[in-house]
């Protein structure tokens, strides 16, 4: 029963992941393309030093939108948790039904949003609220818009599934107590809703981490994030050891995540929620 599973997981995740390390242990001529096995990770400090702008760039924008999403998604998986009743369902496939369209379409019709043609920069400025001068289009602001829309549904899923496994009980017995709704909510929701929140945030800022759509399509060259220069590496320069290298970088960073993701909450919550 577990063959065609085992043969997936082989064919797109082990042999890629296998090739991606090896790739990273060569030693590339960008003139040529040609790459020769070194078995050395000399690659892999020199890389990281020479595009530690990007890295950081890349961790403060998916930071800033992940938490974004918290703040966004965390409200909206609890009135369907706890308000939605019957049309719990209806309202989760409200909340996806736009995601259902391309990642890419999507992308641009942010471009069309934030342009400064666009209709929400001529309200603004038509009712004198910014400068004439004023562009969002090119700016991390934009970014982190495209990054924290997108995203959004990584986020929501994993907030409703905490919030909907909460048993009803126990709030039943926090208003024995004579807990109000802000002291049940502070006390016994939120924190019984904490590995959900760790989830989505894992959920959300890995992806986001490593994302060169939203740059490309969003930002402007000030705001260049890391899987831009990975894909620049790959299909422009063709250093494959030197993409392979930041590659595995952000495998690292995936996995130190879920590491503690799981040494703070159990490797049951990662079943749960991932």
């Amino acid at each position: 029963m577990s063959l065609p599973a085992g043969l997936w997981l082989l064919l797109l995740f082990v042999i890629p992941l296998f090739m991606m390390l090896s790739m990273s242990l060569k030693t590339c001529s960008p003139a040529s393309g040609a790459c020769t096995m070194t078995w050395s990770w000399g690659e892999l400090p020199h890389v990281v030093n020479q595009y530690r702008a990007q890295f950081v760039t890349s961790l403060e924008f998916a930071a800033i939108a992940t938490l974004i999403d918290l703040v966004i998604s965390y409200p909206i998986a609890y009135w369907i948790a706890f308000y939605g009743g019957r049309k719990k369902n209806f309202f989760l496939i409200m909340l996806l039904v736009p995601f259902f369209v391309s990642f890419v379409i999507r992308t641009l019709v942010w471009q069309f949003i934030l342009s400064d043609n666009g209709f929400f920069i001529s309200f603004l400025q038509n009712h004198h609220l910014v400068s004439q001068n004023f562009h969002v289009l090119g700016t991390g602001f934009a970014v982190i818009a495209g990054l924290a829309y997108n995203y959004l549904p990584f986020t929501a899923l994993p907030l409703y599934v905490a919030l909907e496994r909460i048993d009803r009980r126990v709030l039943d017995a926090a208003y024995d107590l004579y807990a109000n709704r802000r002291n049940a909510f502070l006390r016994v929701i939120v924190p019984l809703s904490i590995p959900g929140v760790f989830a989505a945030f894992l959920l959300t800022f890995i992806p986001a981490f490593g994302d060169y759509v939203n740059q490309e399509i969003l930002g402007g060259t000030a705001n260049t994030m890391i899987g831009t220069v990975i894909q620049d590496l790959f299909l422009a320069t063709s250093d494959y050891a030197g993409g392979a290298s930041l590659s595995i970088v952000l495998l690292a960073i995936s996995l130190v995540g879920i590491w503690f993701y799981a040494r703070v909450l159990g490797s049951r919550s990662i079943e749960e929620y991932l």
